[in-house]
């Protein structure tokens, strides 16, 4: 039913409204729901107000999350506005750069990394009545997170504690069974929504071609053909600003503003993106995914999506997030289109074709699946969590992160052995902030330099601050210079940081650290050292980068990373501060190891040993040792040799047809029999070979008796006697020459031998206790090939007699007897005159 109060307070009625009453009537048993409701609807901005008087409140406060400062701000504006009111009195916001509450603030709307501090630093949520999560279809990082913990506060210490999940696009019933009870899902409500029609125009796009001129004809043909403001998608900011460039170049008609919208331009500039045209203009605004949700941007009834975004991607096996460009999901699509119908018809240009649609995926993967989750492990291991998969998650943290996660903040000395959080941890869990600047910030505020510390922090947070230069130096400069907004705000924000990092923390007598040093402290893991050639370095976690031989960076040699573009295999440095060698020995002392190290050489297959210096993975010094002739080094020479190739081994003739004996009964009998593949040997070099190697340091110095040693000790006892029973070397025939049977074969053992040497012979021979027979290449008195046989006495009585004939017309010295198995066996040619 319509909710009374809300049609009495809102002068434009909204779709939402017709289920404002059931929404409460449910919340007012119920200590969760979820509410899904089309784009358009009003329930970011009249849900928090339809229920902040409802008895359960009790004058506490209700929470709404959003996933963006941009959408806090707006809802926070919209819902002020409709209370004829300004932001921060019954309604405020706060987001991490700036806050607008008071004491009579009611309805926070706050982002969500926010809350999960939040809940962090408070489980009960003292004062706070309902948790909303707008938008929770995006599955951010933080979104999973603060829902987990807030059901787990709620389950444990707040059963009063109402949440209500909302979205557009949403798996309502799997969202529901999240947070329902043993007694059944949490209700779902469903609004109907009120959309304006959208025309759709499916324009296509070439792959091969850049994607800015073909997004700006398309924005073009909009301008022509359609009237009202317009919304274009692009992935990142870069592409907005070519996509800019053109249509500024391009576009005569005065009325028309060009204005971005994404995430790195100040509070200002997005407001005046999303803010209506004048009258008598128009508006292109170029955006992010920023703009799919939480927003009305008045005046647009245009649409053109690229079908592209941007998103983390995080690849534990070398604990670097890279940006990857992928096409969106269904449901971001349809997010985008219903832009254009929030407040009148519309249209929806697609740079896709029609039939497309369908092989897009349902829903964008959540974040927790592929994102680094050091940050979240890190806070839950201060509440004494060890298991991130033991709270309510919709999808469980993979595992595979997780532990990578854990590997890092144990570097970082947030973590002990045993995976609880260290004092030095509980110090960087205070800080807002990403382990990793949390501890550059703690660490930089022992050795003297907290505000420089919290500087380099925001520089690392708040992308484009100071630039975009690959020099650290360069943008830091750039930051103090900056006198927006943005940068006040960020710079009065890393001052909080560095009285938090000072607050609790006793100053070491390190040395004074440098802004590069200040770097590496967060990033220990890629101290990278240069390779000699003015491009490629060698970070300290063992992987290798690239830099642009242009920049100055690319010259030093050593250098702190902190951003690290592309792919694993071909990973490009794209922020960066130069380290000086004494830098590196002087601030990372206490982690230089020095030892003597042995390795296999394999380009002269030989073990060599040498006194070394490293930091981690990068040799600092290194000193020539003669080599130990024990244990340790033959265990390297086998795994050396193994990875060479196995065929390397000196290796007589009689060991390489013990070694296909063995492999022969391992195939005929099954697992009594070791397998003596090379794979499996060279797996296991180090057990079978290396006992065999005991004083030796190369390949050169390992003989054949050595390898047969090595081989033959592989098979039990037991096992050997079996072996020459079933698995003869020799075949003997009835002439009594013994024959050598090759069991490398391709069609299994074989012996070769003149057919004269077989006459008499009236059953086939067979090995492996008889169950295999041989193969027989019966040679003629040239010992040229006449016949290959696994069944003699068919041979006898079948084909013989077309061998036969053909035989005695080549060789008439020789027997050919009719019946070969009545024949007398025989090495020798008829004696002449005979």
């Amino acid at each position: 039913m319509p909710y009374d109060r809300a049609n009495a307070m809102f002068d434009t009625p909204l779709p939402i409204d017709a289920v404002l009453g059931d929404l409460t009537a449910t919340l007012a048993t119920a200590t969760c729901a979820v509410l899904v409701a089309p784009p358009g609807a009003g329930k970011t901005t009249r849900v928090p107000l339809a229920l902040v008087d409802a008895p359960w409140v009790k004058g506490g406060r209700i929470l709404v999350l959003e996933p963006r400062r941009l959408a806090a701000r707006a809802a926070a504006r919209r819902m002020a506005q409709s209370l004829g009111e300004r932001v921060g009195e019954r309604v405020g916001y706060r987001t991490r750069l700036a806050s607008e509450v008071s004491g009579r603030t009611r309805i926070e709307v706050i982002t969500e990394g926010i809350f999960t501090r939040m809940v962090l630093e408070d489980p009960e949520l003292s004062g706070v009545a309902a948790v909303l999560f707008d938008e929770f279809h995006e599955r951010s990082l933080d979104a999973d997170l603060g829902l987990a913990l807030a059901l787990d506060a709620q389950r444990g210490l707040r059963e009063d504690l109402r949440l209500l999940a909302m979205s557009a696009t949403l798996d309502g019933a799997r969202v529901a069974a999240l947070m329902g009870s043993a007694d059944g899902p949490a209700p779902v409500i469903e609004s109907e929504g009120r959309a304006f029609p959208v025309e759709m125009a499916y324009l296509g796009r070439d792959p091969r071609s850049p994607l800015e001129p073909q997004m700006a004809e398309a924005i073009r043909r909009a301008l022509t053909r359609e009237s009202g403001s317009i919304l274009a998608f692009l992935p990142g900011a870069a592409e907005i600003r070519r996509t800019e460039s053109l249509l500024l170049e391009q576009v005569r008609d005065p009325s028309v503003d060009v204005v971005a919208l994404f995430g790195a331009l100040d509070a200002a500039e997005q407001d005046r993106a999303v803010l209506p045209a004048p009258k008598g203009r128009r508006k292109v605004v170029l955006a992010t995914s920023i703009a799919e949700t939480s927003l009305t941007i008045e005046g647009v009834r245009v649409v053109v999506d690229c079908g592209l975004a941007r998103v983390p991607r995080f690849e534990p096996d070398v604990g670097l997030t890279r940006l990857e460009t992928v096409r969106v999901s269904r449901a971001a699509a349809d997010q985008r289109r219903g832009r254009a119908g929030r407040t009148e018809p519309g249209v929806c240009y697609r740079l896709w074709g029609e039939g497309e649609t369908g092989s897009l995926s349902a829903f964008a993967t959540p974040e927790i699946l592929a994102a680094d989750l050091t940050g979240l492990v890190l806070d839950l291991a201060r509440v004494g969590v060890r298991e991130p998969a033991s709270l309510p998650f919709l999808d469980p943290p993979p595992v595979p992160a997780v532990s990578e996660a854990k590997a890092l903040l144990r570097l970082l000395g947030a973590l002990d052995t045993d995976d609880t959080v260290t004092p030095l941890g509980r110090r960087m869990a205070r800080l807002p902030l990403p382990p990793r600047l949390a501890h550059l910030a703690v660490v930089g505020a022992d050795r003297g330099v907290a505000r420089e510390a919290a500087e380099i922090a925001a520089l690392l947070t708040e992308r484009g601050l100071g630039g975009d230069g690959v020099d650290l130096l360069y943008r830091l400069d750039g930051f103090r210079r900056d006198r927006s907004r943005r940068a006040e705000d960020a710079r009065r924000l890393s001052a909080r940081w560095a009285d938090i990092a000072r607050s609790d923390g006793e100053k070491s007598d390190g040395p004074r650290p440098s802004p590069a040093a200040l770097l590496a402290f967060a990033f220990p893991d890629r101290v990278a050292k240069a390779r000699g050639d003015g491009t490629r370095f060698l970070l300290a976690n063992g992987r290798g980068a690239v830099m642009d031989p242009a920049v100055a960076l690319a010259r030093a040699p050593f250098l702190a990373v902190a951003e690290v573009g592309g792919r694993a295999e071909a990973a490009r440095i794209s922020l960066a501060a130069a380290l000086s060698p004494d830098e590196v020995e002087t601030q990372f002392a206490g982690d230089i190891a020095s030892g003597t190290e042995i390795a296999f050489d394999t380009e002269a297959a030989a073990v060599r040993a040498r006194e070394v210096r490293r930091l981690r993975a990068i040799v600092l010094a290194a000193q020539p040792r003669p080599v130990p002739a024990n244990e340790a080094t033959a265990r390297v020479l086998a795994e050396g040799i193994a990875a060479l190739g196995l065929h390397r081994l000196p290796m007589s003739a009689a060991t390489a047809q013990w070694r296909e004996r063995v492999a022969f009964l391992h195939a005929a009998e099954g697992d009594d029999w070791p397998d003596l593949s090379d794979t499996t040997l060279a797996a296991t070099a180090a057990d079978w070979l290396a006992p065999f190697l005991a004083g030796k340091t190369a390949l050169a110095e390992i003989s054949p008796g050595d390898v047969g040693n090595a081989f033959h000790g592989l098979l039990p006892y037991a096992l050997a006697a079996r072996l020459e029973a079933e698995a003869p070397t020799h075949f003997t025939a009835p002439t009594g020459s013994r024959v050598p049977i090759d069991y490398g074969a391709e069609g299994g053992p074989q012996v070769s031998l003149r057919v004269q040497e077989l006459f008499g012979l009236t059953h086939h021979p067979a090995i492996a206790g008889g169950r295999v027979p041989l193969t027989l290449a019966l040679l003629s008195p040239a010992h040229r090939p006449i016949q290959v046989t696994k069944d003699l006495p068919q041979f006898w009585r079948g084909s013989w007699r077309d061998v036969r004939a053909d035989m005695r017309g080549r060789y008439p010295r020789h027997s050919w007897p009719e019946d070969p198995a009545e024949a007398p066996p025989t090495t020798r040619a008829k004696p002449r005159g005979t």
